[in-house]
């Protein structure tokens, strides 16, 4: 699944002062990284996006023009005084499905030049997607990868959002947990990986034949084969404190969201938001 030059450019364009300043020092694989910072997800309505997300965590939304749309963030935890928080970034789909359009791992050292002169070095896609300093990624299946070097920190254009929402939300979201991307094959997408995040961080294949990858700041990476042929990143995870799970399921009926089995994980809530997309909730730690 790739992603349109003109959002995968936004993306690029839109981000803080701190992250355009990437090093050009010489780069290494792997990453030496700072685990998963954001995600975003693309929908037709993002002000309904936001209220939804807002009504399931108790978040501060914040917001960005972008065009003739707004561009909000459902930010996963407090945000301090150099923006380095977690979020979801909700943007225009522009007639496009929904769907998760990338993911963001933060990496000590990076710039877009030395990340490509090391990926062509290892024989693997060493091309951006989008124009500027910092460009987006894909993997073998096309499958994109943003990566900042801090300070990156929430998007600095973004300001407080005064976007009505009816009622409070309910969870105290701690940040990102895990991406699961829906991959070709293993044999066409391990090499990539493993020379980006390294061996070490791979674990075994799990008991529903998942191979994940843990990254820094006690987040993952998973990757599974793709039943039906659909390479994609198919859901993402958040951690969030302790929580009434019959009171969770209660108001994501009262949104309308359908509430997903989860026998192969029972301890997270797996729903559909309202745009579809898979989502999954965990205590953190």
């Amino acid at each position: 699944m790739t992603r349109k030059p003109l959002v995968a450019a936004l993306c690029a364009t839109l981000v803080g002062v701190g992250a355009w300043a990437q090093t050009a020092a010489p780069l290494k694989l792997p990453l030496d990284n700072l685990g998963l910072e954001h995600l975003d997800i693309v929908v037709p309505d993002t002000a309904a996006s936001a209220r939804f997300y807002a009504r399931v965590f108790r978040t501060e939304l914040h917001q960005q023009p972008v065009r003739d749309t707004l561009r909000y963030f459902v930010v996963l935890g407090d945000v301090p005084t150099d923006r380095q928080v977690g979020y979801i970034a909700i943007g225009a789909a522009q007639g496009r499905p929904s769907s998760i359009g990338h993911y963001c791992v933060l990496a000590k050292v990076y710039s877009r030049e030395a990340l490509s002169g090391a990926l062509r070095a290892a024989g693997l896609p060493a091309t951006p997607t989008a124009p500027g300093g910092i460009g987006m990624w894909p993997d073998p299946d096309g499958l994109e990868l943003q990566l900042f070097q801090p300070p990156a920190g929430l998007v600095t254009a973004a300001v407080k959002s005064p976007l009505p929402v009816e009622g409070d939300g309910l969870l105290t979201p701690r940040g990102v947990d895990h991406v699961m991307l829906n991959v070709s094959s293993f044999d066409k997408a391990l090499p990539y990986y493993r020379t980006l995040y390294g061996t070490s961080a791979e674990s075994p294949r799990d008991a529903n034949g998942r191979i994940w990858y843990r990254l820094e700041r006690e987040t993952r990476l998973g990757l599974q084969p793709a039943a039906d042929g659909r390479t994609m990143i198919s859901h993402f995870a958040i951690t969030v404190a302790p929580f009434d799970r019959q009171a969770l399921v209660a108001r994501l009926r009262e949104l309308r969201a359908d509430v997903l089995p989860s026998p192969d994980e029972p301890d997270v809530v797996r729903f559909l938001d309202n745009n579809r997309i898979t989502v999954e909730v965990r205590v953190a730690g």
